[in-house]
């Protein structure tokens, strides 16, 4: 998984990034303890709420 930053975030929709939130988060559920997969998973979500919370 790849890290998705505030700045891709930026042009998304409020219901999009809902969208995004589920995926990412089904995809950190799936991921290996401590994997670069789970880092990037736990980043990305901490940046979709960021964008949401500041909607």
């Amino acid at each position: 998984m790849n890290l998705i930053t505030q700045f891709e975030l930026a042009s998304k929709s409020q219901t999009q990034l809902r969208g995004l939130y589920k995926e990412v988060f089904n995809e950190l559920a799936k991921s290996d303890r401590n994997s670069p997969e789970r880092r990037n998973a736990l980043a990305s979500l901490e940046n979709i709420i960021t964008a949401l919370s500041m909607r």
